[in-house]
């Protein structure tokens, strides 16, 4: 799902840097509105731990690999806006840091892996919970990122590579692969928050809100 430098046109990096850095704005404005300071540990901690979640990478195809994503238990845990920037952190450090992605097409990456759970996940969190249990509620907005975002990868690629690639042959591969990863993230989401609704509700996000509303 990291994107290597000079695999997309500079049109279609530009244009993920515009989108990424516009998402990332709003979150931002969002998240000193509404983050509270005794936050700031846990979206530290869940920084280091996605960080190290996401480390190991499986090939796929020429110039993809496969991983978790962790964008939609971090916005499950720390709220849409405080999660986008969590995941937006560990996609810049493993892009600068780790060489995980390029640099150019680091905006895509962000698009993907954080803006998707925070404009889409989150919201489908909110409107699942009203029916099932917060646990089941996330796992299903955890496949429903996962594999909206894998693509949108496919979409990227399909429209803006630079060099010459199967596009069928990459499209089959993501959309397989990560099935097959929304469906792993989707049960390590509902073990986690699950767990944590049972012992420390407050410590998630999405469950406090229910509490509040409800």
């Amino acid at each position: 799902m990291h994107i290597p430098d000079g695999f997309l046109t500079g049109q279609a990096a530009l244009i993920g840097t515009v989108t990424g850095a516009a998402g990332i704005a709003v979150c931002l404005h969002r998240a000193r509105r509404s983050m509270r300071e005794k936050d700031l540990p846990l979206a530290g901690l869940a920084a280091a731990f996605f960080l190290v979640a996401e480390a190991p990478m499986v090939p796929i195809t020429v110039g993809t690999q496969g991983h978790l994503l962790g964008g939609a238990l971090a916005v499950a845990l720390l709220g849409p806006w405080a999660g986008a920037l969590t995941i937006a952190v560990v996609c810049a450090i493993q892009a600068l840091v780790l060489g995980d992605g390029g640099i150019t097409t680091l905006g895509l990456t962000i698009t993907n892996l954080a803006l998707v759970p925070a404009f889409v996940g989150y919201p489908l969190m909110l409107a699942l919970r009203r029916a099932i249990p917060v646990a089941y509620a996330c796992a299903a907005a955890a496949v429903v990122s996962v594999l909206l975002a894998a693509t949108i990868f496919v979409l990227e690629v399909e429209l803006g590579a630079a060099v010459q690639i199967d596009r069928t042959a990459i499209a089959v591969s993501i959309l397989g692969s990560y099935a097959i990863i929304a469906a792993i993230e989707a049960a390590l989401t509902f073990l986690i928050v699950r767990a944590l609704v049972a012992v420390r509700p407050d410590l998630v996000q999405v469950a406090r809100r229910r509490a509040v509303s409800g």
